[in-house]
């Protein structure tokens, strides 16, 4: 090298090094979603901050149709290497989708760079994101069953105390009485819950009732609930033969039919409670509401819920580098730290540090059922079990029929048992 060579070298090193450091392309994270209406809205929404509060990843959500159109999508997409980055899940398919190999575990380490501690999630939340001792997913939230009630039909059948709330309603038998004196007293149906074919509600209260009764579901292979699941059925049954309900009634004209004034109580999930909050807000709801945790009707307080959470499908064939990986988690800990507006939602925040927060635990309507989290339970831990997942697929084609006297609650079970059984002996699938 000549010395002019020599010294252009030079120079040029000397530029170089003193010189901005280039910045890095910016991540994309592609993140599939099967939250609609008011929680579509509020992922919506926290996706849209994270992206206006830094520059270096941003997050593209796609919003796919609830149930089973969203999860065999998901099997399938991250099998062949072609899923998102990351996905919203059920917790109660933890068993199924880290299971099954559609999961990739989350590593500890990448959990601490991200600012996540396991300590600051609720146990019981953090410990369904579990599979064979490794992390599948971060929590969200938990969104189990309440009871809400109109106040205007309530009061009027005698149910309300002094402060105007409701009294409180112990075993099946106060329940169906509570029902029975709103329809004797104002002529409306005493309660409404979705009932139509393929419903999910009733599966959702039946195997409330089951544990409520210390009854099992399942047990070594086999359908284990007995008596105690066909007298349950049958209880349900009754609040519509009776005439305390109507029976199938789809979601919306269920959910339509409380909001309109024409039902005394309403055994929802607490993902309502926006829809209840806007309209007294806008006035348009013509009655003073309430909510209760789902009554005691047996032996103790169980109540079904589930939870959402953020999982990173495995795409094996296509495995997330670690830079892909610290962009993904670093999304994931921001909707942890900002779910304010989550729990606004009528969520029961999984996320210990918000859901303890002053503002949260000030939040109304949620302030009236935040005792329920220490009773819930979850579908059972197998691969056939979840939300819209095979077992309950098969539950929604039959236990409504009970409800409308097409089968006795014991036919119901009965050919339930029969289409599930084989499913329930199968081994766990390999996806």
């Amino acid at each position: 090298m000549t010395p002019i060579a020599m010294r252009l070298s030079g120079t040029v090193l000397a530029a170089l090094l003193c010189a901005p450091a280039v910045a890095r392309a910016q991540v994309e994270v592609r993140m599939w979603t099967l939250l609609s209406g008011g929680d579509g809205a509020r992922m919506s929404a926290l996706v849209e901050r994270f992206n206006a509060s830094q520059r270096e990843v941003r997050v593209v959500s796609t919003t796919l149709k609830w149930g089973e159109p969203f999860y065999t999508k998901l099997i399938t997409s991250s099998v062949v290497g072609a899923g998102p980055d990351l996905a919203t899940v059920h917790l109660s398919r933890m068993t199924n989708l880290a299971g099954g190999g559609v999961l990739r575990p989350i590593q500890p380490a990448e959990l601490r760079d991200a600012g996540l501690n396991p300590a600051d999630f609720y146990p019981r939340q953090w410990q369904k994101s579990q599979h064979a001792g490794r992390t599948y997913a971060v929590p969200l939230d938990l969104h189990p069953l309440v009871l809400y009630y109109n106040k205007t039909l309530v009061g009027q059948a005698g149910l309300l105390d002094e402060t105007r709330s409701l009294k409180p309603i112990e075993g099946i038998d106060a329940l169906t009485d509570a029902f029975r004196a709103v329809r004797q007293t104002t002529g409306r149906p005493g309660m409404t819950m979705e009932s139509a074919q393929s419903s999910y509600a009733i599966w959702r209260l039946w195997i409330s009732m089951l544990a409520q009764r210390n009854a099992p579901l399942i047990q070594d292979g086999r359908f284990a609930y007995g008596q105690a699941g066909v007298d349950s059925l049958a209880r349900i049954s009754q609040w519509f033969v009776k005439g305390y309900a109507q029976p199938g009634l789809d979601y919306p004209a269920s959910t339509s039919q409380f909001m309109g004034g024409n039902a005394g109580f309403m055994i929802n999930g607490v993902w309502e409670v926006p829809e209840m909050v806007r309209a007294t807000r806008q006035g348009t709801l013509g009655f003073e509401y309430g909510i209760v945790p789902l009554p005691r009707m047996y032996g103790n307080d169980s109540v079904w819920a589930d939870s959402h959470a953020f999982a990173i499908p495995a795409n094996e064939a296509r495995p997330m580098s670690p830079h892909k990986a610290r962009a993904v988690m670093r999304f994931v800990s921001f909707v942890s730290k900002h779910s304010f507006g989550w729990a606004e939602g009528g969520h029961v925040l999984a996320y210990r540090p918000v859901a303890e927060s002053p503002a949260v635990q000030a939040l109304m309507p949620n302030r009236l059922y935040a005792q329920v989290p220490r009773n819930v339970i979850y579908d059972p831990d197998a691969w056939y079990m979840g939300a819209a997942g095979p077992l309950e697929a098969m539950a929604s084609k039959f236990l409504p029929a009970a409800l409308s006297s097409q089968l006795t609650p014991a036919q119901a079970l009965r050919m339930f048992e029969t289409e599930a059984a084989r499913m329930v002996k199968k081994r766990a699938p390999r996806y």
